[in-house]
């Protein structure tokens, strides 16, 4: 346990530039794959000592460097296998440029502050525009809010300390510089010191990072020597697993791990640019409340702070501005009830024929009026059309379907620039209506949800709303871009009306697309 009387915000930053150890971590990259049971030489670090933890809730995060999930089956992992198991295991896809590269900066500061990159300003690995100021990474967080709690951080990419990206708010951290010596050796000081601190010392919350998958995947791709790097990190993984399952007052504690990742990586190696497998990433986690064997399909890499907070009782305050929610919470979004009807491709040709993601059935309540809608067409986006991220972002790259961020899981979607790739006739003209909510007695009406709306002349995109079946009026236009933006209209009820419902109109022909999910209708 630490040491009586360490004044708390003690920060002691560790560095390692041993030529011996140096030797170890160059030799070990260079071989390319490293063999599970034999882990690399480590530079000697002490652990630094920490102020006495306070809490009984215990959150430990492991970020793993571009760590595709996909390969994870094909790895000698039985710990990130077994946490799959006893666990909750979800997946998705970033953003893509021109919000932010898919690379580490950004996607650790998605990590660590909870929301996306349009709010953090992360968008390369400059760091250039970042404002953790306004959107702290959670162990800042965590210190303004609960300073009592005794936090940890540990790694060996560098910028993630210098630019406060993770380390900021520690009271203690071990930073190494895994570019300057290399990742094998440094991965390896890293879980040693991890490990001692989580069996020896108190400490509240962990924020642990592992950078040589990624830079196996850079020099070597996916393969072997990939599926190597990670049952070398997944053995790291189990020793930090097993250090808190040694802690003395383990029975009296309710730990939560989770682990991350920050990008994907193309099968030839390298990260950046908007394909699915560089935009692959994943959130997983054990603990109290969190459901074993879940494989939701609505989490996002913003939930892992939100994570965090959540499993420590810390409700976020609006002002925050958190994108993420807790990866147990699931969705009550009615397109979500749509993933049992998903079906594949049919004239796409650039989706794999496995991939189901689409459908023109709505939920119960909801309809789709396309009386005026043009004949022909690409038949995935003939009228508004349910979806999900990994199919309709699959259609064309680089047209900013990849910035839709802020919807989850299935969303609706009214989409002429692909629907005109196909011969057709007409323009694209198509409504999509609510359920009607009552209204009787109440002042005003709200409509929220979100959009993702891209603009060209020639098209049109309202929301109405109308009374009673009466004749819908226009509660507003969209004449200009909204990328991945939440909405909130509020209309007055007119005298008499019990009930309300909602159109989304958009008419186009051969021009972008309209993106709706999350919608929630509450009068006041």
């Amino acid at each position: 346990m630490p040491t009586a009387g360490i004044p708390r915000r003690t920060v002691l930053t560790a560095s390692a530039s041993a030529s011996a150890a140096a030797l170890a971590v160059t030799a070990g990259a260079a071989g390319g794959g490293v063999a599970a049971a034999a882990p690399a030489r480590a530079a000697a670090v002490a652990a630094p000592e920490l102020p006495a933890g306070t809490s009984a809730d215990k959150v430990l995060v492991v970020g793993m460097d571009g760590l595709r999930h996909d390969r994870i089956d094909a790895a000698t992992a039985p710990h990130l296998k077994a946490m799959r198991a006893a666990g909750t295991f979800g997946t998705s896809l970033l953003y893509a440029n021109p919000m932010a590269a898919t690379s580490s900066g950004p996607g650790w500061s998605t990590v660590s502050t909870g929301v996306w990159p349009d709010k953090h300003g992360v968008r390369d690995n400059s760091f250039a525009g970042r404002d953790y100021g306004r959107y702290p990474g959670f162990l800042a967080r965590l210190h303004q809010v609960r300073p009592q709690l005794s936090l940890y951080a540990a790694v060996d990419w560098k910028p993630l300390d210098t630019h406060g990206t993770v380390t900021a708010g520690a009271d203690a951290k071990v930073v190494l510089d895994g570019d300057r010596d290399g990742y094998v050796g440094h991965d390896e000081t890293i879980t040693a010191t991890t490990v001692s601190v989580l069996r020896d010392q108190n400490p509240d919350v962990a924020f642990v990072y592992l950078g040589n998958t990624d830079v196996v995947a850079h020099s070597h791709g996916t393969g072997q020597r990939y599926l190597d790097a990670l049952a070398v990190q997944d053995a790291q993984l189990g020793r930090m697993l097993a250090a808190i399952e040694a802690r003395p007052t383990r029975a009296a504690e309710r730990w939560t791990v989770i682990v991350c990742t920050d990008h994907g990586h193309l099968d030839a190696g390298g990260h950046g640019g908007s394909s699915i497998p560089e935009r692959s990433t994943f959130v997983l986690a054990t603990g109290p409340g969190i459901a074993a064997g879940a494989r939701p399909h609505d989490t996002r890499l913003v939930d892992v702070a939100a994570t965090v907070f959540h499993q420590l009782g810390i409700a976020p305050d609006p002002s925050w501005g958190l994108d993420g929610r807790p990866i147990q919470q699931r969705s009550t979004d009615p397109f979500d009830t749509l993933y049992g009807s998903l079906s594949g491709r049919v004239d796409e040709t650039g989706i794999p024929a496995g991939v189901l993601g689409h459908t023109h059935t709505p939920p119960g309540g909801w309809s789709v009026v396309g009386g005026a809608m043009g004949t022909g067409g690409v038949a995935e986006w003939r009228g508004w059309t349910f979806a999900t991220d990994d199919f309709w972002s699959r259609t064309q790259r680089d047209q900013w379907r990849e910035l839709n961020v802020r919807a989850r899981g299935v969303f609706a979607v009214a989409d002429s620039d692909e629907w005109a790739d196909k011969a057709s006739s007409g323009r694209f003209e198509s409504t999509l209506v609510t359920p009607a909510y009552d209204v009787t007695g109440r002042r005003r009406v709200t409509l929220h949800f979100t959009t993702h709306y891209r603009q060209e002349a020639g098209q049109t995109a309202q929301v109405l709303a109308s009374f009673n079946g009466g004749t819908p009026t226009v509660v507003r236009a969209y004449t200009t871009d909204v990328v991945a933006q939440p909405q909130a209209l509020t209309v007055d009820v007119p005298a008499g009306a019990s009930a309300v419902s909602f159109r989304f109109h958009y008419t186009g022909s051969n021009n972008w697309y309209w993106v709706v999910d999350g919608v929630e209708i509450r009068a006041s």
